[in-house]
């Protein structure tokens, strides 16, 4: 049993370094969207007195959160990958996250907060996030800090806390060119 976990363990790891590495070169051209998922926090769900402008009344960083946010931005910058906008949900984790990765203040941007439960309202959501990244022409990078919710919904793929994936417009949805763990 030992030897088949370990197995699959290097099969698995292989992969994923793989996809980090093509995720690297994307960023280094630049011109690319980044959805990046925000650093590790300290719990699973928001408190019932919840409060968007009250980071007290939110789940926030972790201390790990806050070095994998920080180590995001020292890889960005070590590998020479450009960025020209950082956008964020107004949620404390993702303007936290963006924050330290990328000393500077990102730009609002709510439709990356988490999404709504209305399904009109979340297909608005959706649109509005599409639509920007339609629009996007930039020479360099750009990076949307948001939520697993709204990355899965826009792509169907599931990233852990802190990772990035690389997406460009495709029909009327986006198309996954990579990923990078951090």
């Amino acid at each position: 049993m030992i030897r088949f976990a370990l197995a699959l363990f290097l099969l698995v790891v292989p992969g994923v370094a793989h996809a980090t590495d093509a995720g690297w070169a994307l960023l280094r051209d630049g011109g690319h969207v980044v959805l990046l998922r925000h650093a590790m926090v300290t719990g699973t769900t928001d408190p019932a007195n919840f409060d968007i402008d009250s980071c007290a009344t939110q789940v926030n960083l972790s201390a790990r959160g806050k070095q994998q946010a920080s180590k995001i931005g020292a890889l960005f910058a070590a590998r020479a990958a450009p960025i020209e906008r950082v956008l964020s949900s107004r949620y404390c984790r993702c303007l936290d996250t963006a924050r330290i990765a990328f000393e500077a203040e990102p730009e609002l941007f709510a439709p990356l907060d988490l999404l709504k439960s209305d399904p009109a309202e979340k297909a608005a959501q959706l649109d509005a996030i599409l639509k920007e990244i339609r629009a996007y022409s930039g020479s360099d990078n750009l990076v949307m800090v948001t939520h697993l919710e709204d990355i899965v919904a826009l792509t169907g793929v599931s990233p852990r806390e802190g990772e990035a994936v690389v997406v460009e417009p495709q029909g009327d949805g986006l198309r996954v060119l990579g990923r990078v763990t951090f």
